[in-house]
């Protein structure tokens, strides 16, 4: 082995009917070369050498290659990329997050096979990809159903290297893979960035582990598609329709078995509080101020998320989370008005507590799966509603009644930073997210607008 008179060339490009390039270097004195179908792959290789000799590192004499390029790591498909990326990421990531690494993964392994003979049905593919291969424990350290083995076993023989990524060309080409569903629409803009955003994290790991000497994608042109992060101001109910919509809820079900009754006041803590709705569902009554009269406040420290047990550590299908965004033993007091405080007295005289003491729980005492809570909504939503409205976007989804809560604080003229403050917020993602939810800017404007040209008059 050597480490001295290694002399790297540049990538020259052969003069042929089909496009190839070279990239040369000496070791001791002996030439060697690679032959590469792109520049980009070509650049790739070259820079891996370069960073190689800089770093001091040992050339094999006679394969004219360092220790850090050995045949193993050349030879590094991305299935075995995505399954070490995905062991480094899982342990340190929220449920949630895990969904969506292992969703990303899987789209990105799916563009990234080559043509093999015996590929499976997509349907196959999706299914072994999605709920054994990047799920942890991975497929090395658990047994497999037979027909899942095969199609795993089909994906690592046929996954491309992990370098065919530096190729700008099927770089672009995997990106444009992920706005496709599996149907061949469009799919939604949210779900594009999110896929986009995992592949850049794990291409930044492919750095760290020497794969590449830049992230690959940095110079990818390729027109992202256009996220809006304001809400519909068409999703926001009044109060007029909050209120009809919380008195429907008491009617699904029935009075007798209480199925609705007893999610009454999860709906009326996202609507009067503004809490998200993993927030209510870990209330307790610990966390409660509820006197009398007045207002009370309500301590947030906890959420719990649904989510499915194979994304959790404790494998029950609701994690135990801190707040979002916010470090684990963090609270937010949130105030509370006289009319929720109300709802949760009798919510608590009526229903009592689970055994931890949530506010929210199940006929048989496990936490409220939003499954559950979102069929009585859209029951509700029925009832309470005439059909033309029903079937408009007004309050679709419980979420949206908490966007109803931060459009009425701030329409009521609340000072934004006490309304982010209370929705757990900073200031300009509130104002960015309900710019079109304020009303009354049009006609301040048009009253302006009116006086400077009745001047001119």
């Amino acid at each position: 082995m050597k480490s001295l008179q290694v002399k790297i060339w540049g990538v020259r490009k052969r003069p042929y009917k089909t496009p190839s390039y070279d990239v040369r270097w000496s070791v001791a004195g002996q030439v060697f070369s690679e032959t590469f179908r792109t520049k980009g792959l070509a650049d790739h290789y070259r820079s891996k050498l370069l960073r190689a000799s800089h770093d001091g590192e040992e050339f094999d004499v006679d394969r004219g290659l360092p220790e850090s390029m050995s045949e193993k790591k050349a030879s590094l498909t991305w299935y075995e990329f995505a399954l070490r990326y995905l062991a480094m990421k899982w342990p340190h990531a929220a449920p949630n997050t895990r969904v969506s690494i292992n969703e990303s993964l899987a789209s990105v392994t799916v563009a990234l096979l080559g043509e093999r003979p015996g590929r499976p049905a997509e349907v196959e593919l999706r299914k072994a990809l999605r709920n054994w291969a990047f799920v942890l424990p991975g497929p090395n350290d658990r047994e497999f159903p037979t027909d899942i083995e095969n199609v795993l076993h089909w994906v690592a023989k046929a996954s491309r290297p992990l370098a065919d990524l530096g190729d700008p060309v099927i770089a672009r080409a995997v990106l444009d893979s992920l706005k496709l569903k599996l149907d061949g629409t469009a799919a939604a803009a949210e779900t594009v960035r999110r896929k986009r955003r995992t592949l850049v994290n794990a291409m930044h790991y492919a750095v760290d582990l020497g794969e590449f000497s830049e992230n690959p994608l940095g110079g990818v042109r390729w027109q992202k598609p256009r996220v809006s992060s304001e809400v519909d101001p068409r999703v926001v109910a009044n109060p007029h329709q909050a209120r009809s919509l919380l008195c429907a809820v008491s009617y699904v079900g029935g009075y007798r078995r209480a199925r609705g009754r007893r999610l009454v006041g999860l709906f009326a803590a996202m609507y009067f509080g503004g809490l998200r709705p993993a927030e209510a569902v870990g209330l307790a009554e610990t966390d409660l101020s509820l006197p009398v009269n007045g207002w009370g406040a309500a301590l947030l420290h906890r959420t719990r998320p649904s989510v499915g047990k194979q994304w959790t550590d404790s494998g029950e299908n609701h994690d135990d989370r801190g707040l979002k965004n916010r470090p684990a033993e963090d609270v937010r007091r949130v105030p509370i008005p006289p009319q929720l405080v109300a709802i949760f007295r009798e919510h608590l005289g009526t229903f009592g507590t689970a055994g931890d003491g949530r506010l929210f729980f199940s006929e048989g005492g496990g936490v409220v799966s939003s499954s559950s809570y979102y069929r009585a909504w859209q029951e509700a939503r029925l009832l309470a509603l005439p059909p033309a409205v029903a079937a408009s976007p007004l309050a679709r989804r419980p979420y949206d009644l908490r966007h109803s809560a931060l459009s009425t604080w701030l329409n009521a003229g609340v000072d934004a930073t006490e309304v982010a403050e209370r929705a757990g917020n900073s200031v300009e993602v509130l104002l960015s997210r309900y710019a079109k939810c304020i009303d009354g800017r049009q006609e301040v404007a048009n009253r302006r607008i009116e006086d400077l040209l009745r001047e001119y008059e």
